[in-house]
């Protein structure tokens, strides 16, 4: 039976609720412009009623506040975390790519075009005055330019390839860091929600977390209720919160996290040729590995490691035809053209890893068969030893295929440019008389890492392997001509002991037509001039697609940010409308008890009840 002071009670907490509400309303309205807060509600439910074991039943006793809860639907974050990490792949690839292409882009006066066309008409110059030293000298300081743009591309490239590089290891700390704050965060609302509490804000921090996360790398959340072991059925009020990344691999486990590290190469690690020292190799810091190249990775973090590592593909793999020498050597036959041929040839000259049959080996060095095999020099060391006889026939390869033009790439595109050029014009010069009656010198040619020039010798050796040996690093005219322009074989050869005259230029027109002639010099299927527009059509169409993909990726966060903000987002409007409604049932719920403390005030003072 409810005592004479029910009535009180129950305006009590209907007054509370209303309170708790109001409170719930201003913290909304406090809110609405922070980033990741989830607009949060207060749960009510009418109390039990008391049995007044009369006629009339029950007796309704007010409202109960059970909860505040945040207005949240996992499905939309579900949606967002997996366009986030798309578009954040995209985003990196549309920026790079741009400044890809504003470096191949010519400006009119210093691009690959303007200097190639300096070089043809410098070319016309000697024809018409074949004699003259001064033409020969306008020819082979165009030439010079033209290494020179080069050697700035590669230069400029590298560069890209370090700022890459530095952007990985950024995109790794950031991963650290908010793996190891997610797992705070998990034992903060453990520690809360234990006590029957709602740690609405802390997870909303959680949240926001694994959104800035899901830009970096592809994130998968699961959340389990913990359960009382003596009573599975029995909920405890605690989470067990786990965040898997890069396709399911394990970042953090409630109160546990797992970290990223960062090891950079070194020199007698390089994967391409033209890699730049330290490019960092990714692992989990307890030791397991990360694998960069997992199909299933998506974010920013596929995208800063296809654009640092990408060659379109052509990393070396092939079968082991034999092992000899103790281990030492090892012959591998390759399958691919672009293997076959050594102007196309990417793989390290200073040294690297090889996965012989599932285990990794260092090789010092290398060298092509010229019968589509290669035979690497292996050291022994103390986790793998050497391979045996039985690796015969197993696969073989550097590193993991990744098909996208990313700067190696683009750098092993004017790496087989040089080679095949610099080739046939050698020897057309080589094959022509030089001023002083004599053999002309070689045009083109390399610095050596030791110090000084490849000399026509070394490059008559380098023939049977491509030329592997110039790059767009170290390409540069020979320094004879450069202090004497009378060493260029500009005329032709009438027999074994007879030439031309000194105004024939024979070996000249030879080379105006090896500038515009497919037939003569062939790259991709075009010309020796259209080099620079094969590699931007790449380039333009990798940037084109990277900038369609980031807005189609864009629009969609948009919109689906818009879902998930009209669920879970502040309306300021809408809180105005709970303002009054609650303010309402506030002011009611006080008159309430006044009218009821006067009622009780004439019972007892003026009826001595």
């Amino acid at each position: 039976m409810p005592s004479q002071f029910f009535g009180l009670q129950i305006a009590g907490s209907g007054l509370r609720a209303s309170n708790a509400a109001l409170n719930t309303t201003a913290n909304n309205i406090s809110n609405a412009k922070t980033k990741g807060y989830s607009r949060q509600v207060v749960s009510q439910e009418a109390n039990n009623a008391l049995r007044t074991f009369t006629t009339y039943g029950c007796a309704g006793a007010g409202v109960d506040t059970i909860a505040i809860e945040r207005v949240r639907d996992q499905f939309y974050n579900v949606k967002y975390w997996d366009n986030n990490c798309k578009y954040g792949e995209y985003q990196s690839k549309a920026y790079y790519c741009k400044t890809i292409e504003d470096y191949f882009n010519d400006n009119g006066s210093t691009g690959f075009k303007s200097v190639f066309d300096k070089m043809s008409q410098a070319l016309q110059s000697v024809v018409s005055n074949a004699s003259s030293d001064h033409s020969k000298q306008t020819f082979i300081s165009s030439a010079k330019a033209l290494t020179d743009y080069f050697n700035t591309m590669y230069g400029n490239l590298q560069e890209l390839q370090k700022d890459v590089n530095l952007e990985i290891q950024q995109n790794v700390d950031q991963i650290n860091s908010i793996a190891e704050k997610i797992a705070t965060l998990n034992k903060q609302i453990n520690v809360i929600e234990l006590s029957g509490a709602k740690a609405n804000e802390l997870r909303d921090q959680r949240e926001k977390l694994v959104d800035d996360l899901s830009k970096i790398v592809d994130v998968d959340v699961t959340e389990y209720d913990i359960t009382d072991p003596n009573k599975p059925d029995r909920k405890t009020g605690g989470t067990r919160y786990i965040v898997q990344i890069a396709g399911g691999q394990p970042l953090v486990d409630a109160n546990d996290y797992n970290t990223l590290s960062y090891t950079a190469r070194s020199t007698s690690e390089k994967v391409n040729q033209t890699d730049v020292d330290g490019l960092y190799e990714i692992h989990w810091s307890n030791g397991n590995e990360f694998n960069l190249t997992n199909a299933a990775m998506k974010g920013r973090l596929k995208g800063l490691v296809e654009l640092r590592d990408g060659n379109n593909g052509t990393n070396f793999e092939g079968k082991v035809k034999s092992v000899t020498d103790v281990g030492t050597k090892v012959t591998i036959e390759v399958t691919a053209n672009d293997l076959k041929d050594m102007k196309t040839c990417t793989l390290s000259d200073t040294g690297g890893h090889i996965n012989i049959a599932n285990t990794i080996y260092d090789y010092t060095s290398w060298v092509y068969n010229n019968d589509g095999t290669y035979t690497f020099t292996l050291k022994a060391s103390p986790d793998t030893g050497l391979p045996t006889a039985q690796a015969a026939g197993k696969e073989a390869k550097t590193s993991e295929s990744i098909k996208y033009q990313g700067i190696p790439y683009y750098m092993a595109q004017m790496n087989t440019w040089i080679r095949g050029f610099s080739e046939k014009v050698n020897n057309i010069f080589t094959g022509g008389v030089n001023a002083y009656d004599g053999k002309g010198c070689i045009l083109f040619t390399g610095n050596k890492a030791t110090g000084g020039q490849y000399t026509e010798a070394d490059l008559d050796a380098a023939k049977d392997n491509g030329l592997y040996e110039l790059t767009a690093g170290n390409f540069t005219i020979n320094e004879e001509l450069l202090n004497d322009a009378g060493l260029l074989g500009t005329r032709s050869w009438i027999s074994n002991d007879e030439f031309q005259g000194v105004e024939e230029c024979g070996q000249i027109k030879e080379m105006i037509e090896l500038l515009t002639s497919k037939e003569k010099y062939q790259f991709r299927n075009g010309s020796a001039s259209q080099m620079l527009e094969m590699i931007l059509s790449d380039v333009a169409l990798n940037a084109s697609n990277a900038n369609t993909f980031e807005k189609t990726y864009e629009g969609l966060e948009n919109t689906i940010e818009n879902q998930r903000s009209s669920i879970s987002g502040v309306d300021k409007d809408e809180e105005a409308v709970s303002l009054v409604k609650y303010q309402n049932s506030f002011t009611l719920a006080s008159k309430m008890i006044q009218t009821l403390t006067e009622i009780y005030d004439r019972l007892i003072l003026e009826t001595g009840v």
